[in-house]
């Protein structure tokens, strides 16, 4: 199980760098896949999204681009500054949130997504269950995630890059010194994969979970439906093990970035008790 305190750290101390060595550790095929999960969950103008775990913004992004109304939510204020920073005074709408706690209503999204973060949540189901909850029914969950190629030739280069290489240059190239690549890598090594993870999809209370395998095994999308009906979910009842802190444990707290939320949304909403732009 990640421990909230140290997750955080990573995060904080890779921020100012952490763009530059996903495009070079991945190639900038991060930014396809990206693409494609917009592409695939069919993201178009007048969809309102939740984006868990944001990070730098770069998938909020990406559904903005497809028209799409969008917040950002991370647990580590300096990626959401970032993503602030980078989408601009008039198109961006960040907080600072935990993901065993979505800070927002019920049913105020058509959908809800996560790139590369629900591993390092500290109880995937309780996080997926949160995305449901925040979702109407019958809207979707999706998440992007790194998963192990099975093509013996290919999975084994590609073991030697990921487990020899990466972790390396990721440090060399962020200026990592507390092992956040290392700890990518073990992550993704340990977490439940394709089936694995549809069953944690079905626990978490989602129909018809389903995946699609990117770049011959490195990274898969996932999709499950929220239930038209559904027994109603009380906002992070089931809360971590870790002290309830921001994704992976602590104190909630909706701290909104971006001028978009502060000219359309009142006061209350901006600590989580309201709705949505357009709702």
């Amino acid at each position: 199980m990640p421990e909230a305190p140290k997750v955080r750290r990573l995060f904080a101390a890779i921020a100012r760098r952490y763009d530059l060595a996903n495009d070079v550790l991945s190639g900038g095929t991060h930014r396809l896949w990206r693409r494609r999960l917009v592409r695939r969950v069919g993201i178009a103008r007048g969809v309102s999204a939740l984006d868990v775990c944001c990070g730098t913004g770069d998938l909020a992004r990406a559904m903005r681009r497809a028209g799409a109304k969008v917040i950002g939510v991370d647990f580590c204020q300096e990626m959401v500054a970032l993503a602030a920073r980078k989408a601009g005074p008039d198109t961006g709408a960040y907080a600072v949130g935990d993901a065993l706690q979505l800070p927002f209503p019920d049913a105020a999204f058509d959908v809800a997504t996560v790139a590369f973060g629900i591993r390092n949540v500290a109880d995937p189901v309780v996080g997926l269950r949160e995305m449901a909850r925040v979702c109407r029914p019958g809207g979707r969950v999706v998440v992007l995630e790194f998963c192990r190629p099975r093509a013996p030739v290919f999975a084994s280069v590609y073991g030697l890059y990921f487990r020899r290489i990466l972790p390396r240059l990721g440090a060399l190239v962020s200026g990592d010194r507390q092992g956040a690549y290392r700890y990518l890598q073990e992550t993704v090594d340990a977490f439940p994969e394709r089936d694995a993870f549809l069953r944690l999809m079905r626990a978490a209370g989602l129909e018809n979970p389903r995946y699609e395998v990117l770049s011959l095994g490195i990274a898969s999308i996932y999709q499950g439906e929220v239930p038209l009906r559904r027994i109603a979910i009380t906002p992070g009842a089931a809360c971590n093990q870790a002290g309830g802190s921001s994704e992976v444990g602590g104190p909630v707290r909706a701290e909104i970035h971006g001028s978009t939320l502060r000219g359309a949304i009142s006061p209350v909403f901006a600590h989580g008790a309201a709705s949505p732009p357009g709702s």
